[in-house]
């Protein structure tokens, strides 16, 4: 049963814990580590860096684009995917070097939090946003 598994792995993140998200053998054909950005900590960050060994990315939906005023990385995307990356980001308070476990932890709490956060620094980065198409994935 298909629908199972898909509410056995909402279950699994609504509870804080990864879950590896296949896309399809057409496109990227690789797994996700995939969690909820609220239950996101040092940890987690940690374990990410270690086991999946990718980049480490936050996903916002456009709207949380604006509001944060967070630009996307090219205006025109010529990527194979068109995967929706924005310009990389780090938190201007809570955080040191922005590259720790703790760092990244705390740069995606504050991309999260309502209200909106303070400030966020739009610079050369550790914490990749990206937007999903409206559907919800790439």
């Amino acid at each position: 049963m298909p629908n199972a598994r898909v509410e056995e792995a909402i279950a699994d993140i609504k509870a804080g814990r990864f879950v590896i998200v296949v896309d399809d053998y057409d496109r990227e054909n690789e797994g996700d580590l995939v969690m909820a950005s609220e239950k996101v900590t040092p940890d987690a960050i940690n374990f990410m860096a270690k086991n999946a060994r990718g980049l480490i990315c936050v996903s916002l939906i456009a709207e949380r684009l604006e509001q944060l005023k967070i630009p996307m990385m090219v205006t025109e995307n010529t990527s194979p995917y068109s995967t929706g990356f924005t310009v990389t980001v780090e938190a201007r308070k809570k955080v040191t070097t922005g590259i720790s476990a703790a760092d990244r932890a705390a740069t995606v709490q504050v991309l999260i939090d309502r209200p909106l956060p303070v400030k966020i620094s739009l610079c050369p980065a550790i914490c990749f946003p990206c937007v999903p198409e409206k559907a919800g994935f790439w």
